[in-house]
C-alpha cells in the first residue's frame, strides 16, 4: 500500500524532489521540507505551496532514524524571519521585472503584505525586513496585531481587505488606514456614521465584483459606475480607486483590464489587484497595489473557531 501511494504522489511531486529523502523543517509559519543530497528514500506526501522557493510536504513515511539529528539541526536554521525576509525580497524582484516589462516606474506600485491568519511574530519579521504596508481580511485579527506594531514601527500602515460588516465600520474606521472593500450603500453609510463618531476616515478603494460571483464580496460590474459615482459625492477624495479579485477560473487578465478603465473612467489613481499568482499580469495593467501572501508567510494556519 506504501508503494501505491508513493506512485500516486510521485506524479504531484516536482521532478527535483522525486527520489528522495525530505527533511522536515518546522517554524511558526508550518512545515517545510527539503531534499537529503544523494539520498535514496522514497517519498509518500502530498505536495502543497509554501512560499517562495520552499516545498511543503505532508507526510506519510516515517523519516529514517539516520536522518533525525540532519532534521533537527536544520529546524534551527535559517530561522522564521530569515525566510521570510527572502521571500520578501524575491516579490519585490518580480515585481520589479514585472514593472519593467510593462514600462512602467518600480516605485508606481506597492507591495501589501497579506497577514491573515499569520502571528504577530511573522508580522513583525516583516516589518523588520522593511515591509510596512500589510493586508488583514478580519477587523478583529487586525486589532489584536497591529496597535502594538505600531508602537514600535509608527509608520507601517494597514489595509482591511476582506469583506466589512456594517457593524465593524467603527473599528474599521479606528484602526485602519485604508478600507478596500466599500462594495454598498449600506456598509457606505455605516462607514459615513463611523467617521463621524471618530472623526477619522480612512482612504477608501470601492471592490468591484468583476465576475459577478454570488459568493464574493464586491459590487457588481453593471452597477459600479453609479455606486462609484455616488460613492464620490459622498466622501470625495478619500475614494481613492478600485479593488478586484478575480474568479479563480479565468484568466485574470480580463478582470483587470476591467477594473483599469473602469478607474481611468472616474478619474481614479489606486488600483489594488493582483496576488501571489498573478500580479505580474495586474501591473501589466496598471495595478499600484498588489496583495501578497502565502509567498511571502507561507501555507495559512488553520484559523481558530
Amino acid at each position: 500500500m506504501l508503494d501505491h501511494a508513493t506512485d500516486n504522489i510521485e506524479r504531484k511531486i516536482p521532478r527535483r524532489v522525486r527520489g528522495r529523502t525530505m527533511l522536515r523543517r518546522t517554524t511558526t509559519l508550518g512545515t517545510t521540507w527539503s531534499t537529503i543530497p544523494g539520498s535514496g528514500g522514497r517519498i509518500a506526501g502530498r505536495l502543497v505551496g509554501w512560499g517562495l522557493g520552499h516545498d511543503r510536504l505532508s507526510i506519510s513515511r516515517i523519516l529514517p532514524k539516520s536522518h533525525l539529528a540532519a532534521t533537527d539541526a536544520m529546524a534551527s536554521s535559517p530561522d522564521m524571519s530569515d525566510l521570510i525576509a527572502q521571500n520578501l525580497a524575491a516579490i519585490r524582484h518580480r515585481i520589479a521585472q514585472a514593472c519593467e516589462k510593462a514600462g512602467r516606474a518600480e516605485a508606481d506600485v506597492s507591495l501589501v503584505a497579506v497577514s491573515k491568519f499569520h502571528p504577530i511574530e511573522s508580522v513583525e519579521a516583516a516589518l523588520k525586513a522593511g515591509q510596512r504596508l500589510f493586508g488583514e481580511n478580519r477587523v478583529q485579527e487586525a486589532t489584536s496585531k497591529f496597535p502594538q506594531l505600531r508602537e514600535h514601527f509608527p509608520d507601517l500602515r494597514l489595509h482591511i481587505i476582506g469583506g466589512l460588516q456594517t457593524n465593524k465600520a467603527l473599528e474599521a474606521c479606528q484602526i485602519a488606514d485604508v478600507i478596500e472593500s466599500l462594495d454598498r450603500p449600506s456598509l457606505s453609510d455605516a462607514i459615513e456614521k463611523a467617521a463621524q463618531k471618530t472623526g477619522r476616515l480612512p482612504e477608501l478603494l470601492v471592490q468591484v465584483n468583476t465576475g459577478d460571483e454570488p459568493q464574493k464580496s464586491g459590487i457588481p460590474r453593471e452597477e459600479a459606475d453609479a455606486f462609484i459615482e455616488t460613492s464620490l459625492e459622498k466622501f470625495g477624495p478619500k475614494i481613492r480607486g478600485l479593488m478586484c479579485i478575480p474568479p479563480e477560473d479565468e484568466d485574470p487578465a480580463p478582470h483587470f483590464h476591467f477594473l483599469r478603465r473602469a478607474a481611468e473612467r472616474h478619474g481614479l489613481p489606486v488600483l489594488s489587484m493582483g496576488m501571489s499568482a498573478d500580479f505580474e499580469t495586474a501591473i501589466a495593467e496598471n495595478a499600484t497595489l498588489v496583495r501578497v501572501g502565502t509567498a511571502i508567510f507561507g501555507s495559512r494556519p488553520v484559523p481558530q473557531s
